[in-house]
């Protein structure tokens, strides 16, 4: 398929109240706990979450008004701002989520539909279409719901995201020069995925969601196997 601005807005939405559900879930003691994430919490996590918000917004802000607004006014900002954030109570996280996700939501519905052709830079700095700002936005929810390490998986997605993501994050990691050459062949789907074509590719099977997962550096489910019975490769970074 190929993925629509309907499409990214819903599964931003519905990625939204996924997140929401989680964090209702979640003691205020356990904000405090390690996320999946290297040397970031459940709060750090959420903090970010909170500032990509904002970011989409500038990003957003720029797509209407033609004035250039950058997501972050630098990483080092975006960095001290989600680590100052990440020690905050609980409730003020929750809120904090909460409300900036809500503006978002309200920016969107106001954007005139002639803003949605515009073009704006993301964080990488790499030129993109004002319709990839909910896409971005959906990765963002999904992805770091499953980094909470609070009981979210990536077969949770909708099943149409995982084959986006899969195509998305495939094509960024097939474009780096230390990628080994693999196929990815969801077992559940009869989809097939090339990181990067050479002779002696690794072909990678599993179902979509598992496979997402791996790529994306988060999980190594049991149930991916390669053709050859030869150990997993190792992929660069995704991001």
């Amino acid at each position: 398929m190929t993925r629509t601005l309907k499409d990214t807005l819903a599964w931003a939405g519905d990625g939204a109240a996924h997140l929401r559900g989680l964090m209702s879930r979640l003691g205020d003691e356990a904000f405090a706990a390690p996320s999946a994430l290297p040397g970031w919490s459940r709060a750090h996590v959420l903090t970010h979450i909170a500032r990509n918000a904002d970011a989409m917004i500038n990003l957003l802000t720029w797509a209407r008004t033609g004035v250039v607004t950058p997501a972050y006014v630098s990483r080092e900002q975006r960095d001290a701002d989600i680590e100052a954030g990440a020690g905050r109570p609980a409730d003020a996280i929750r809120t904090d989520v909460e409300v900036t996700s809500d503006k978002l939501a309200q920016v969107v519905k106001a954007m005139p539909e002639s803003a949605w052709s515009a073009t704006v830079r993301n964080v990488q700095g790499v030129e993109i279409p004002a319709t990839d700002i909910p896409w971005v936005r959906a990765r963002e929810m999904w992805i770091h719901a499953v980094d909470l390490d609070a009981g979210a998986a990536f077969t949770d997605f909708p099943a149409p995201m995982v084959h986006e993501l899969l195509t998305d994050v495939t094509a960024t990691l097939g474009a780096k020069e230390d990628c080994p050459a693999v196929r990815l062949i969801a077992t559940d789907h009869q989809q097939v995925w090339t990181l990067r074509t050479a002779a002696g590719a690794v072909a990678v099977l599993g179902p979509a969601a598992e496979l997402a997962g791996w790529v994306l550096g988060r999980t190594r489910s049991r149930e991916l196997r390669t053709d050859d019975g030869r150990p997993l490769p190792e992929l660069p970074g995704w991001l």
